[in-house]
């Protein structure tokens, strides 16, 4: 049994391109009346129709890329990977729940702090304390990547507040939670060729 399957290294590297693509895409559609330093993601799903397609499109496909990560990275522990994917499946869950066009939504909400407490978590998770496991599954990776996101929640939450660039620290949360699977498929190749 390897480190980690094709299907996985495929869907790791999906993710990112698909975070940020299908984002950049919406925000191209709703056009001038939306701003992406100071509006999150999740407001280009309550804009116009376009947007509302193109980032529910984007969550699903990005929820699958997780969840077949998740299944496919076989050198994780298991509470890591089901982490993982349970984050997929917030983001899956996540395009049910748009958030509306003005005010907050509790379950828009929840579903959110839901998913990125799973995906902050599964680094620290699917660590592996072994001295022979691959870089991105030691423990001390791990903890700088939960860190990096758990202080990146504290940003993107003080922006918030202030109503100041809360989109920019949103975009930077989560770009580096669909990157940290990448970084640690990337580790396991490279450790099952040294191997």
């Amino acid at each position: 049994m390897g480190y980690v399957t094709w299907w996985a290294v495929v869907s790791s590297g999906a993710a990112p391109v698909l975070l940020i693509g299908g984002s950049t895409t919406a925000t191209v559609l709703e056009g001038p009346s939306y701003n992406p330093v100071r509006q999150t993601i999740s407001v280009l799903a309550a804009g116009g129709p376009s947007g509302y397609w193109t980032l529910t499109l984007m969550l699903v496909a990005l929820g699958v890329c997780h969840l077949a990560t998740a299944c496919g990275l076989r050198a994780a522990s298991l509470a890591g990977r089901l982490a993982l994917g349970a984050g997929g499946i917030s983001a899956m869950v996540l395009a049910l729940f748009p958030a509306p066009r003005t005010g907050g939504s509790f379950s828009h909400g929840t579903v959110v702090a839901i998913g990125f407490t799973l995906l902050a978590l599964w680094p620290v998770l699917a660590s592996d304390r072994r001295a022979v496991a691959p870089w991105g599954l030691r423990p001390v990776p791990s903890l700088t990547a939960t860190g990096l996101m758990v202080l990146g929640a504290g940003w993107f939450l003080t922006e918030l507040a202030v109503h100041g660039a809360a989109g920019v620290a949103e975009r930077v949360v989560t770009v580096l939670q669909s990157i940290w699977p990448v970084v640690v498929v990337v580790s396991c190749l490279r450790h099952a060729r040294r191997a």
